[in-house]
């Protein structure tokens, strides 16, 4: 009886832990920031692309990962992930490229996102992008 259950422990915990992978979730799609790394120059904090402008970097970037909402404020793109958003600035003759967790992106461009996109402060959010969990 006792091998019984502990095997059964043990598939259980593997089980578990299988959904505990790299692999991207049914529910949801990742921010491609392996992607956006191997694609544009690191500078600093941030990636930039010196060519090309906001709208045509973040659709470069939606083609690869489609992201669950875009947003244009102030000339910059917004997209947003499963549990990230990626920020496409105007920078020089190009475009500034940030990725954050989505409670920090929302902290830090709330001004932008407050009146499109669910507060992660709030008592109501429940993550995991547009119609993911309700």
């Amino acid at each position: 009886m006792r091998t019984a259950r502990r095997t059964t422990a043990l598939l259980l915990a593997a089980a578990a832990l299988t959904g505990c992978g790299d692999e991207p979730d049914d529910d949801g799609n990742p921010a491609p920031s392996s992607w956006i790394r191997g694609h544009y120059t690191r500078s600093g904090a941030h990636y930039v692309d010196g060519a090309d402008r906001p709208p045509a970097v973040a659709d470069e970037i939606h083609r690869y990962s489609t992201a669950t909402d875009r947003l244009v404020s102030g000339g910059t793109v917004f997209l947003r992930y499963r549990d990230d958003i990626v920020a496409v600035s105007p920078y020089l003759a190009g475009s500034r490229i940030e990725v954050e967790d989505y409670r920090t992106g929302y902290r830090r461009w709330k001004s932008h996102l407050r009146t499109a996109w669910p507060d992660p402060d709030s008592t109501s959010f429940r993550g995991g992008g547009p119609g993911s969990g309700k």
